[in-house]
């Protein structure tokens, strides 16, 4: 049975629940994979702009793009909850463009929808909720504010900040939001935030303390061009894998040792004559 919204709201720590543990995917073999794994949540999120699009952001994914890996990623028919990041421009337009896209994410086959900002967003996330559709929120360091921000920088350094941080999630939380994620802040913003809330928190870069944690699939199992962030930790080197298994196919049929007669199928006798 899939993991709903409601559920995923009461896996606070303090009241003794396990951490939350969620993973992005992007595709059906990569949700299978994570699916098994035992995952809580399935993020589709808008990282594919950089991790499968090549894109330098987030800012260059469409709805229509995000929707066709929500497909995908469905296609496993995972037992985790699949949520999945509305775009930049999707939900800073009126509300019931923001509710249309949120719902074409919901029908390719997302559980609850995902959006970024605090008291900013208050009027959308009470739209989406008032149409049925469970929100996530993400504050901290949010990647569509990168042009904003100046680059991705660690945020609420300050005590005024953190302070706007904890209201921003206090408002989302009101507004009923179901889970945060807080992103690149110092450890005791995160684990603040956790205590301030009743709802979990999930961190990446927010330090321990949070009720549970993200990564994305290709940074802990390095598949990245890039250097990975201070907060990701590489559980596996794929990417070297992969490179030297393809490398020795390539040998192998440069040298004809690929295919070989076991690989082949057999010749009718009627055609040996």
């Amino acid at each position: 049975m899939t993991l709903s919204a409601p559920a995923i709201r009461a896996r606070k720590r303090r009241n003794g629940r396990a951490p939350i543990v969620m993973v992005t995917a992007y595709d059906e073999p990569g949700a299978r994979y994570v699916d098994a794994a035992g995952v809580d949540i399935i993020l589709v999120g808008d990282s594919l702009a950089n991790v499968v699009l090549g894109h330098e952001d987030t800012l260059h994914v469409t709805v229509e793009q995000m929707c066709h890996h929500v497909r995908a990623v469905s296609a496993a028919r995972p037992s985790a909850h699949i949520v999945a990041d509305m775009p930049w421009l999707s939900y800073h337009v009126d509300h019931a463009d923001s509710v249309r896209n949120a719902g074409e994410l919901i029908r390719a086959g997302a559980h609850s929808v995902k959006l970024e900002g605090g008291h900013v967003r208050r009027d959308v996330v009470r739209a989406l909720l008032d149409a049925e559709i469970p929100v996530m929120g993400h504050l901290g360091l949010t990647p569509q504010s990168v042009l904003a921000f100046g680059g991705f920088r660690v945020q609420a350094k300050t005590r005024q900040a953190a302070e706007w941080l904890i209201k921003d999630a206090t408002v989302l939380q009101d507004e009923g939001v179901y889970a945060v994620v807080i992103e690149g802040v110092p450890s005791v913003v995160g684990t603040r935030v956790t205590e301030a809330l009743e709802i979990p928190t999930i961190g990446i870069g927010a330090g321990p303390d949070t009720d549970g944690q993200v990564l994305v699939f290709h940074d802990l199992l390095g598949l990245t061009k890039a250097s990975p962030a201070k907060f990701v930790r590489q559980y596996a080197d794929l990417g070297t894998a992969i490179t030297r298994a393809i490398a020795q196919y390539a040998d192998d049929v440069r040298s004809g040792a690929f295919p070989s007669e076991s690989e082949s199928y057999a010749n009718p006798e009627d055609l040996l004559n």
